[in-house]
């Protein structure tokens, strides 16, 4: 197969689709959380939240929400860096609102997820699953905010 040469100012988006419609099922995790996992929890200040990888290449690995914004994505710039080809270089933002925290997708080609559901925007709420790409992740609101926040 020929390929047509791309110009040398153009960049191509090299994001892979992630594939089948058995890739987007939604199983949710049990609560099955390490002890290092529930103290980090419990140890958030207020107005903050932890994103837990539960799968992927980067499972284990925590993220810690406390600024105004996050960006998620395959740019090494990313404040959550996700060195994968089904992630889009800039994928989503997480930020922090008055009524909690809130994820935008940035018109990813494979699209962001809570709880199953493709989303472009949602208010996440304590215990929610995000999924980019093949990345599953869980949300934690700080325990000093959930009664304000857990509601949504």
């Amino acid at each position: 197969m020929r390929r047509e040469a791309e110009p040398a100012h153009s960049t191509p988006d090299t994001t892979q689709t992630f594939g089948h419609d058995s890739d987007l099922s939604f199983v949710p995790f049990g609560s099955e959380l390490s002890q290092a996992e529930l103290d980090a929890i419990s140890a958030l200040p207020a107005r903050a939240a932890l994103l837990l990888v539960r799968s992927g290449p980067t499972a284990g690995a925590r993220y810690l929400l406390d600024a105004e914004v996050a960006t998620i994505g395959r740019h090494p710039e990313a404040d959550i860096f996700f060195d994968d080809v089904t992630v889009s270089r800039r994928h989503a933002e997480i930020t922090r609102r008055p009524e909690g925290f809130e994820i935008v997708d940035q018109r990813s080609l494979n699209g962001s997820y809570v709880d199953g559901e493709r989303v472009d925007r949602a208010l996440l709420v304590n215990g929610a699953e995000v999924r980019i790409g093949k990345f599953r992740l869980t949300f934690f609101i700080s325990p000093v905010d959930l009664p304000l926040w857990a509601d949504g």
